[in-house]
């Protein structure tokens, strides 16, 4: 049974409500993510588990992230329809649920739930648009999603910090139920659900099951490593291996799958293959810069910590202008290749100006480092995303759409994990050769266990505290001197070390650079309508069926080498 584009013959006035219900739906997911760690000092205090911290965002990011390749691909079987709104559902629930905890375990059960639900949405949204508008049309409106990104990004921490301190940080959850039951409300009512698109396909549920039990155990021991737990720990060590166990045995059951949940065949289509190698490098390059430009902007630069929301502005208001400017001229031109190649580039360059700061470096040099970097990857975002969904039949865009999200996902978790423990080492080695040797000498080990870490430089309170209660009594009258000179040393250590975190970002960043000119250039679709025939499109995946019932003989594959057997009838 061929699937069927069930939107080909909306109005522009359906297309639009559509478009903004969805915007509105990733938007408060995309919110969500930065809005909480507003919220955590408020939420520590009051219920406590300091040491729960972290899990608060990795049960998000473990359930959103595991969800997505699934949820993708029971889009392309059963209809996005449903799961998008069973995905704002969720997304609701759970917002309920955290917004009502009363201990720390109640809090991070229920941001799974949340979690959950923002990955049915990440997993639908961007394929929703492409069933509205074909390829050559889609690369301004995907624009328009990827600067929700950034819009979230900015709005999140302001909103988060504003509801915190005059309402209650319950209220940073329970914020997301007006907005989501409008979303809800209106995609109910003007989305059109898919009439032919399950008929006779079946979801692979113990490839479903096997992926899952896969992902989580890999995310979480890199989650894990290097900051709760060494990289030799068992708990790490123990987390790798079932997660290469279960990676083995969902490789064996998709082989003898009829509806594999990722088709490995998609990575015999050179444009898949590259465009989803760049988006896993670059992931990892992406937020292993941006997870510590915070760090480096207010521990190093001197940006007040009670701006910290801001801190991030430059990178995300440029992204949301790179990424309109390149959905336009995607779909003005009709080539994406080049604007893959150029935004690249232009984030490699950002990297590098940020891997070239020292802690005499003005604030305006990195504002300026963070605007390129942030202009870059939203300019080659939207064209890799294009590529693949172009590159595909239409019955297999939402799995290949959620198959991108995931390597930038994965990517990113990886990257983070590594560059984490480059960070710890070389800050150690840092600090052993800059403290000041009266401070090593004299100074108890519970007061140099705490300079280890950076995020000291962050409170003004933690510092006064060091200060007046670990400097003082131990060093009498050269306690101020000794005070200033250990933090100077501790600012040149950070700086040191973060800088050769953006500089091996910046190697990653280039790496994605080169891997772009290895990105065919096929031209844009006009239209999601199928074609019976497979034949040849300049190197995408003919718009077909992705389920052929018979295989197809030896001949027809060596006509059609670009496009993977099985998945064009």
């Amino acid at each position: 049974m061929i699937a069927h584009a069930p939107f080909q013959n909306l109005d522009s006035r359906r297309r639009w409500a559509i478009l903004g219900a969805v915007m509105l739906g990733l938007f408060l997911s995309a919110m969500d993510q930065t809005i909480v760690g507003t919220a955590m000092p408020r939420i520590i205090a009051e219920l406590s588990g300091l040491k729960l911290y972290a899990w608060v965002f990795t049960s998000y990011m473990l359930a959103s992230t595991t969800s997505v390749p699934i949820v993708g691909k029971m889009g392309d079987i059963y209809g996005r329809k449903n799961f998008f709104l069973v995905g704002i559902v969720v997304f609701l629930i759970g917002s309920v649920l955290s917004g009502m905890s009363q201990t720390m375990l109640q809090l991070i059960l229920f941001r799974g739930v949340q979690g959950l639900g923002g990955g049915m949405i990440f997993a639908n949204a961007f394929a929703i648009i492409g069933d509205l508008y074909p390829p050559a049309e889609r690369g301004k409106y995907a624009g328009l999603m990827s600067g929700v990104f950034g819009l979230a990004s900015v709005i999140g921490p302001l909103v988060g910090g504003y509801i915190t301190d005059n309402l209650s940080w319950r209220w940073v959850f329970y914020v997301n139920i007006p907005l989501g039951a409008l979303a809800l409300f209106v995609l109910a009512t003007v989305l059109p659900a898919h009439a032919k698109i399950g008929v006779g396909r079946k979801l692979d549920y113990w490839g479903a099951v096997a992926l899952a039990l896969a992902i989580a155990p890999l995310l979480l021991g890199f989650s894990w490593a290097g900051t709760d737990y060494a990289w030799g720990s068992p708990q790490v060590v123990l987390s790798f291996a079932f997660a290469a166990i279960m990676a083995g045995i969902f490789w064996l059951v998709e082989r003898r799958a009829e509806e594999p949940v990722i088709p490995f065949s998609l990575f015999r289509s050179g444009i898949f293959a590259v465009a989803t190698a760049i988006t896993f490098v670059t992931g990892a390059a992406m937020f292993s810069g941006s997870v510590y430009i915070p760090l480096f902007m207010q521990g190093v630069l001197g940006f007040s910590a009670t701006n910290s929301g801001l801190v991030m502005m430059p990178m995300t208001l440029s992204m949301v202008c790179g990424s309109m400017i390149s959905g336009q001229v995607v779909s003005r031109t009709g080539k994406y290749k080049w604007m893959s190649v150029g935004g690249l580039a232009i984030a490699t360059g950002g990297l590098y100006i940020l891997s070239a700061m020292t802690v005499n470096s003005s604030q305006f040099v990195g504002m300026t480092g963070m605007a390129v970097l942030g202009f870059g990857l939203g300019t080659s975002f939207t064209p890799l995303v294009l590529s693949v969904q172009n590159s595909v039949p239409y019955s297999m865009m939402g799995v290949t759409t959620s198959l991108n999200t995931f390597a930038r996902s994965v990517g990113g978790t990886i990257g983070v994990a590594i560059m984490g423990s480059f960070l710890t080492r070389r800050l150690n080695d840092e600090l052993a050769a800059g403290l000041p040797a009266q401070v090593q000498e004299q100074a108890p080990a519970p007061l140099l266990e705490g300079l280890k870490n950076p995020r000291i430089l962050l409170d003004d309170a933690a510092l006064a505290r060091v200060r007046d209660e670990g400097f003082g009594p131990v060093f009498g009258a050269d306690a101020t001197r000794l005070f200033e000179a250990t933090i100077a040393s501790m600012e040149r250590a950070l700086a040191t070390s973060i800088t050769e975190i953006f500089l091996i970002a910046t190697v990653l960043m280039a790496a994605g650079f080169v891997l772009a000119f290895f990105l065919r250039e096929a031209p844009l679709r006009t239209t999601n309508a199928p074609v019976i025939e497979a034949e040849e499109t300049d190197g995408a995946i003919p718009l077909a069926a992705s389920r052929a019932p018979h295989p197809r003989p030896a001949a027809e594959h060596a006509a059609t080498a670009e496009s993977p057997p099985g998945i064009a009838s």
